[in-house]
Order: C-alpha cells, then sequence, then structure tokens
C-alpha cells in the first residue's frame, strides 16, 4: 500500500504519528495507546488516540504484531517519518573530534579502511561497511632499494600522490647494478599504465625482443610487478565490522531475523552490490526493509554515503547496517560527517590505489 504524503494526514494524526514512531525508535517495542497518552504530550483520552492508531494502519503507515499489541511503524511509515517528520541531530563537537582523530591515524591501507568502518560500528551499535571500488593505480614510478642479501623494498609512486611500499624477494647472486636497470626499465617503459597493463606490455616487449635487460633484471621486474598485482587483487573491495552488535538484547527475541542478517552480511557481493547504488547520491541515502531485496526478509536498514578523493571523484561507499530501529534522526548525519571528513584526508589517495 502506498501510504500518503505526509501533508494529507492530520495535524493531531502527525503527532500521533510522530510520537509513535520515535517510541519504537527508542523502544524496539510496539507503542500503544496508554503509553501516548501517558506521555502527557497530546493531552488526549486513550481512546480517542487509538482511533487515530487505527486510522494510521490502514492508511499503511502502522501496524500492530498482534491482537490487543501497540503498533509500530511500516518500512513506508519509517520511509515516511524519515522524508518528511524526522529533525536530524548533527553530531557533537566531542563526536566530530572523536571521527577525526580516528580518521587521521596513521597507518596501512588496510588498517585505515577497518578503522572507518569500525568507527562507524562504534558510532551505531550496528555493523559498519566500506565500500572501496577495486582499481589499479597509475605508475608514476617504481623504485627498487637494497635492503639485505636476497630482499629489496619496493616504492611504487602513483601518478595520484599515492606512495606504497612491499618487500620483494630477489634471486640469487644478484649482479651490481641491477636494481638500477629494473627501477629505471619501469619508469622509462612502463609510467602512466596500470599495473596489469605494465605487465602485459613489459611481456610483450619480452616476447618480441624489444627488451635490452638482461635475464637477472628481467626477473626483478616481474617479481616486483606480480607483488604489486597480488597485493591489488586481494584487497579487500568490502569491510564489515560490528556483526556482533546486532546480537542485542533486543534481537535476542528475534533470533531467525539476526540470522538471515548475518547470512546476508556474509553475501558480500550483494551487499557491494546494494551500496553501489548510493554512489552517485548527492547526500547520504537510506534504504528501509523490504525497500531492498537483500536485507527484505531480515527487516534490516542500510544508511549509506559516497565519499571523495582529493579531486572531487567518487570513489567508494560508508555506512551502516542495521535494525529498521535505527535512530536515523542521529546516524544519518553522523555518517554523512564521516564521509566528508573521509573525503577531506589528505592522504585519501591510499584508499584507491
Amino acid at each position: 500500500m502506498t501510504a500518503l504524503p505526509i501533508t494529507e494526514l492530520t495535524i493531531r494524526a502527525r503527532e500521533i504519528f510522530r510520537l509513535a514512531v520515535e517510541g519504537y525508535l527508542s523502544s524496539g517495542q510496539a507503542v500503544g495507546s496508554k503509553t501516548l497518552a501517558g506521555g502527557g504530550a497530546l493531552n488526549l483520552s486513550s481512546a480517542s488516540i487509538r482511533s487515530v492508531l487505527h486510522e494510521l494502519e490502514m492508511l499503511g503507515l502502522l501496524a500492530a504484531p498482534h491482537t490487543s499489541a501497540g503498533r509500530l511503524p511500516t518500512d513506508a511509515g519509517l520511509r515516511l517519518f524519515v522524508d518528511g517528520i524526522m529533525q536530524v541531530a548533527e553530531p557533537t563537537l566531542e563526536e566530530r573530534a572523536t571521527i577525526e582523530r580516528r580518521l587521521s591515524e596513521p597507518g596501512p591501507v588496510e588498517a585505515a579502511l577497518a578503522a572507518t568502518s569500525s568507527l562507524l560500528s562504534d558510532l551505531s551499535a550496528g555493523a559498519g561497511v566500506v565500500m572501496v571500488p577495486r582499481r589499479d593505480p597509475r605508475l608514476a614510478q617504481l623504485s627498487l632499494v637494497a635492503l639485505s642479501l636476497g630482499r629489496a623494498l619496493a616504492v611504487l609512486v602513483g601518478e595520484d600522490g599515492t606512495v606504497e611500499n612491499r618487500v620483494v624477494e630477489l634471486p640469487a647472486a644478484l649482479p651490481s647494478g641491477a636494481l638500477e636497470e629494473a627501477s629505471n626499465y619501469i619508469t622509462a617503459r612502463l609510467a602512466g599504465r596500470t599495473l596489469a597493463d605494465a605487465a602485459r606490455a613489459m611481456r610483450a616487449d619480452l616476447a618480441a625482443g624489444k627488451s635490452a635487460l638482461d635475464s637477472a633484471s628481467r626477473d626483478i621486474v616481474e617479481r616486483g610487478l606480480a607483488v604489486w598485482s597480488e597485493d591489488a587483487a586481494r584487497r579487500p573491495v568490502l569491510i564489515v565490522r560490528g556483526q556482533a552488535n546486532l546480537l542485542d538484547d533486543e534481537a535476542l527475541g528475534d533470533i531467525e531475523r539476526v540470522r538471515m542478517l548475518l547470512d546476508d552480511l556474509e553475501n558480500k557481493q550483494s551487499v557491494t552490490d546494494l551500496l553501489d547504488l548510493a554512489r552517485e547520491a548527492d547526500a547520504t541515502r537510506i534504504f528501509i526493509g523490504s525497500e531492498n531485496r537483500l536485507f527484505a526478509l531480515s527487516g534490516s536498514s542500510v544508511i549509506a554515503s559516497p565519499y571523495r578523493d582529493r579531486d572531487g571523484k567518487v570513489v567508494g561507499v560508508i555506512g551502516v547496517i542495521g535494525p529498521t530501529r535505527l535512530n536515523y534522526a542521529r546516524l544519518v548525519p553522523m555518517v554523512d560527517f564521516t564521509a566528508q571528513t573521509l573525503s577531506k584526508m589528505g592522504t585519501l589517495g591510499k584508499f584507491i590505489g
């Protein structure tokens, strides 16, 4: 059933609807007429409130889980509340400082991504997710520096300013000058290409006899490219943290729903496909319950926001996944601020390399 626009509701119905939804989001329980009347905000009898609740149920905005119970919002009701009634609560100065501090901590790429996902989980008491598109950086320079016998440090500089290091195992009895020759070859011949393109171009050169590299330098080049290509292929596209938060006291009363949600989260490709819908959004998007096929059975919601690189291009999506009774008013601006902070990070190139 399609819910009416919020402007179609009377002032009385709108206020009762607001209090019923807020009561549900706060407690996770259906809200009855006696509870609403006892709050003192309506100055109406239980019978009058019960009549309005029935009208809202007929409109498809509220539902009664069982006979003689209170009402809780339907997915359509939650959508109406989020889009037409909810007043967002901007993050406090303390919360903003916490987000900025956590995201600015130094560390490798994987640790930074995991920190963002864990941060969202901590702030929401739900599951935090970070989606990073699998993308190869374009080479600007690759230098090989000897560390010890049989080992070298490969330093990759991307065209976007990304700098990352990996250790490369070297062949035995390496001739002097082989590392420098290999570094010069990669930088001069393969700059401007992705790692995958660089590997193909190098192999084509070797097959056509166009490479002046000796066998030792050729071996080093192949080892260096292999390390980076393997690393890019293994880099996670989706990081999920905080699944345990979904097993709270309220959830234990509906363990089957939670089991389905945890199963959904294991299907990372489907979660990625859903989050990908937020990539083109200008602001934070909210997917509620049956509005998305993936989480329809588990009755879960997703709050997701895109984040950008230093050039303003969308490079990924962050978000929170949890039950439909998420605190939308608090979490929508929280996710949005986290995405903005991530976009402002001076080292954001790390996240897309």
